[in-house]
């Protein structure tokens, strides 16, 4: 079960993941020594109307770039131009930046109180209106999630 969720998350990932640093229920971690970089990740528990691509939410770490904590959403559905996209986790609620078919933190505040929301709750949605005029809802179970952020910074901590 654990190699078969391992699998989906190495399939899912946003590039090709060299190293998996941990599975830990509905997150993994996984660090890219060639870029590098490392990133926690999950895909939708939940998604309201079939989707069109794999969604996912990553939480990246930059060494060289010195960025870590990066938000990163790929959407299920590409969402209407005039549509904010809203993450709400643990009873808080963000308004992120995005394009077509993907969002993220408005700056490096925004990054670390999601964060904090994401370790301190146990589900995460990602809210926005689509192309065709109908709701995008994007639901994530956050067990696991700490753990994988941890694993991912600690994969990427610079030395």
């Amino acid at each position: 079960m654990l190699f078969m969720l391992a699998l989906t998350f190495a399939v899912a990932a946003p590039l090709s993941a060299k190293d998996r640093l941990g599975v830990y229920q509905g997150w993994a971690a996984f660090r890219d020594p060639d870029t590098p970089r490392c990133y926690a990740i999950s895909e939708p528990d939940e998604t309201i109307r079939p989707p069109t691509r794999a969604a996912y939410v990553s939480i990246g770490f930059w060494p060289k770039r010195r960025v870590t904590h990066q938000l990163y959403v790929r959407l299920s559905r590409d969402r209407a131009a005039n549509s904010g996209v809203t993450l709400t986790a643990g009873g808080r609620r963000f308004r992120l930046k995005a394009d077509s078919n993907a969002a993220w933190a408005a700056d490096r505040r925004m990054d670390l109180a999601i964060i904090a929301a994401i370790r301190s709750a146990t589900s995460l949605s990602i809210e926005t209106i689509g192309r065709d005029g109908k709701s995008i809802v994007d639901g994530y179970a956050l067990r696991g999630a700490p753990s994988a952020i941890d694993a991912a910074a600690l994969g990427c901590a610079v030395r």
